[in-house]
């Protein structure tokens, strides 16, 4: 098999991969018909409202992050996952019915999109870790791209989609074809055998389980400097869905169809990097601080551009950095991760790359309101060219500390000397 598909051969993933593709589609059309729904049919182009309704949904990322990681070291991932796949299809389901009534109002929005940050919360690091159960350890960093891919070839298809249903149909049946797409996942779920993931040893009672989670990144430099790059550029940068909305719908004066495509061509550059990540055999961390750099300035060139059709052709590369900069990110946590910690660490990177939005995305939204659409982007842009550099130089003079974990134990800290440490022994420790 291709080098790039590897992670294909293995029965389970390529359920996993065939259902979450579909419920990914969906997601991504919801995602846009919400923040169209309030921008520019609840509220009158507000994107105060729009940022509150991202902040609302993944506030809770951040704030369950303790619970969630427990959640996913404890319990069976599988049935956790068709609990919380079939709680969010419900969710898209009521949201669908208010809206197709007509009765929907902005606050119902709001609503919902806490519940469905609440659900998404315990799912994202029970789904991010049941991976690696799915794939043995020399695959894990294939199959982490290979996700990123499905994801954005998800993001390829749902805004055109949904573009095209708002402007046929409206809102409302958008959110009732995402939860019908949930039965993809829960079916693929459905067919796995069990007998084939592997038992782990899982943690004991207590709150105590989620400091040692916290106490393990503190001990490694290495994770130090790529949490707080993922935690700013995820706080202020990464507000893809509102800045579209808000560039198309208000700045450019184009229609739902026009915002949708944004999104599309935004996708090809993530589903490039998606791609090219999926053919690393280890990621690097010279590669995390310079996607993040990249896209800094990606974005930066984006916000300037003065027509709508030269900000299209920006969006590729700055789908092809973010991209990057997430899969990278992501497959170096999970891979010098110790397996019975992982689920806690998880936990705690997703708060930071999320959870921020709580206070990112009222932020980015209020910054296009009150000053100009582009700023909107420029608030998450040039703070991540910031942090970039100052991460970059954080790892470059602390990360020659490593961590031997032991469970029930704190960690136990080993200086390495700095001659001749080569980096993927380092993303491996």
């Amino acid at each position: 098999m291709n080098q790039t598909f590897r992670s294909l051969r293995h029965r389970d993933y390529r359920l996993w991969a065939s259902g979450a593709i579909v419920s990914n589609t969906g997601t991504w059309m919801q995602r846009v018909a919400q923040d169209w729904l309030v921008i520019t049919v609840l509220t009158n182009g507000s994107g105060t409202a729009g940022g509150i309704t991202t902040g609302l949904q993944f506030g809770p990322i951040l704030l369950l992050a303790p619970l969630a990681g427990t959640i996913a070291d404890r319990f069976p991932k599988r049935r956790t996952l068709m609990l919380t796949q079939s709680a969010m299809a419900l969710l898209a389901a009521a949201l669908g019915a208010l809206v197709v009534s007509g009765a929907a109002q902005l606050w119902h929005v709001y609503v919902f999109a806490l519940l469905l940050g609440v659900a998404s919360a315990i799912d994202g690091p029970v789904r991010q870790t049941f991976v690696s159960q799915l794939v043995p350890r020399e695959d894990l960093s294939n199959a982490v791209g290979l996700n990123s891919a499905s994801f954005n070839a998800a993001r390829l298809l749902g805004p055109a989609a949904a573009g095209l249903l708002i402007a046929w149909i409206g809102t409302g049946p958008v959110f009732l074809v995402n939860a019908a797409t949930f039965a993809a996942p829960l079916l693929c779920l459905a067919l796995m055998r069990p007998a084939e993931v592997p038992a782990e040893e899982r943690p004991g009672r207590g709150a105590g389980r989620m400091r040692e989670g916290v106490r393990y990144v503190l001990a490694r430099p290495d994770l130090v400097a790529v949490f707080a790059l993922v935690g700013v550029v995820g706080t202020f940068g990464l507000n893809f869905q509102l800045t579209s909305v808000l560039m198309t719908g208000v700045k450019f004066e184009r229609d739902a169809a026009a915002a949708g495509f944004a999104s599309t061509v935004l996708a090809v550059g993530s589903l490039a990097g998606a791609l090219l990540a999926a053919r690393r055999e280890l990621p690097r961390y010279r590669l995390v601080f310079g996607a993040a750099a990249a896209f800094g300035v990606t974005a930066t060139v984006a916000a300037l551009m003065p027509t709508y059709e030269l900000y299209l052709l920006v969006l590729p590369f700055m789908g092809l950095a973010s991209l990057t900069l997430m899969t990278s990110a992501n497959a170096t946590v999970q891979m010098s991760t110790e397996p019975a910690v992982r689920g806690r660490v998880v936990a705690i990177y997703m708060a930071l790359f999320q959870g921020g939005t709580v206070v990112g995305g009222p932020f980015v939204g209020w910054m296009g309101t009150r000053f100009g659409a582009e700023w909107s982007i420029l608030a998450g842009s040039v703070p991540s060219l910031l942090v970039a550099v100052l991460a970059a130089a954080y790892f470059a003079r602390h990360a020659r500390v490593r961590v031997r974990y032991r469970l029930r134990e704190r960690p136990h800290l080993t200086v390495v000397p700095a001659a001749g440490r080569d980096e993927r022994d380092a993303a491996a420790a």
